[in-house]
């Protein structure tokens, strides 16, 4: 069958914080036959427009204001395990992904992917099925199999998302509003971060994502 056979009526949900974005997407899941009910800026609304509207699939960046993708997606599950979440990232690497579909995220894809696989992959999740980027299922399965530990694996999911934050360049306050924490408690997670990335201060914490593909340069 093909991705629009499979689209016929889902309801999807787009979460992105770039309006051209979102656009495209839903000019690509409209004319394959989808509703897009619903389109979110930010891991917050995602959230709660996902309680409130329960789609077919939430199709999510990772990289957004506020929570971010992850954190949102961490959120979500928390509250509504069975929820059926597409992540999207322009990173091209191992860890994202990995620390995605271990937070439970159902697929995912990154951004450099052809429309008709971006098709496949929301038409996969939107069935309840699992769906890895074919570009980067092998370098998953590797990273998930292999025994020598990025040092960015051992973060928690907490200081993973305030890794990201940090590293793209927001303050420890900026993090404390995004994620409604006291600032002293995200002086807390830098501290381990720091401690478990053998990094010294923010510059070293953005070179540390920038070579795990984490950020773009």
């Amino acid at each position: 069958m093909t991705p629009q056979s499979l689209l016929h009526n889902r309801r999807i949900v787009i979460a992105d914080d770039h309006a051209l974005v979102r656009l495209g997407f839903r000019l690509l899941l409209e004319g394959a036959g989808a509703t897009v009910v619903a389109e979110c800026a930010d891991g917050e609304s995602a959230v709660r427009t996902y309680a409130e509207l329960q789609p077919d699939a939430l199709v999510m960046d990772v990289s957004m204001p506020g929570m971010g993708g992850l954190a949102a997606l961490e959120r979500l599950l928390g509250w509504s395990p069975k929820a059926r979440v597409l992540m999207l990232s322009a990173h091209h690497d191992a860890v994202v992904p990995v620390r995605a579909l271990s937070l439970g995220a159902r697929g995912y894809l990154c951004k450099r992917a052809e429309p008709e696989e971006f098709l496949r992959a929301v038409a996969a999740v939107a069935a309840d099925r699992r769906y890895i980027d074919p570009e980067l299922a092998q370098q998953v399965a590797l990273a998930q199999l292999d025994d020598s530990s990025n040092p960015v694996d051992t973060l928690t999911d907490k200081e993973m998302a305030v890794f990201l934050k940090l590293a793209g360049g927001q303050s420890v306050n900026d993090v404390a509003e995004d994620f409604h924490l006291s600032p002293s408690t995200v002086g807390t997670h830098l501290f381990h971060i720091k401690q478990k990335l053998n990094a010294r201060n923010a510059s070293e914490l953005t070179l540390v994502a920038l070579r795990n593909g984490l950020l773009q340069a």
